[in-house]
């Protein structure tokens, strides 16, 4: 089977390193699959899962804020700003932000409190998707 190696790495962390059959991420354009073989490319990631499947067929789901994804012949890199594999995201956390920033949005008086608040927004509303992915994985 052919696989490609793959780095997943936030401002704080590696969070993977190794070989991949395959990788699934959220780019700016829509889902973007990585298979062996891809054409090079360097795209924008948005807020969302990313999965990334070991040549065994074990899959690791992954939350990434955003980022770049680069693709080489041999090699896969994520750069994320924010990255955390999905079964260390805390429900309940995300529930609560989700709820602030729906009452920023409600109080917000200017640009860019609203701003904050549709990034807010928008983060945890990408967090409670990869906890579903992960959840229907697991």
């Amino acid at each position: 089977m052919a696989t490609l190696q793959c780095r997943v790495v936030s401002a704080r962390e590696e969070l993977y390193s190794g070989e991949i059959s395959m990788l699934i991420a959220s780019g700016t354009e829509g889902e973007i699959g990585i298979l062996p073989g891809h054409t090079p490319l360097i795209t924008l990631l948005k807020p969302g899962a990313m999965r990334v499947q070991t040549p065994n067929g074990e899959e690791e789901v992954i939350y990434v804020s955003g980022g770049v994804l680069e693709v080489q012949p041999k090699m896969v890199t994520v750069l994320a700003d924010t990255a955390m594999r999905a079964h260390n995201l805390d429900e309940s956390k995300i529930v609560e932000a989700r709820k602030k920033a729906e009452q920023m949005l409600v109080n917000q008086s200017d640009t860019v409190q609203t701003n904050a608040a549709l990034a807010s927004l928008a983060e945890s509303v990408a967090q409670l998707q990869t906890i579903r992915k992960y959840k229907n994985r697991a």
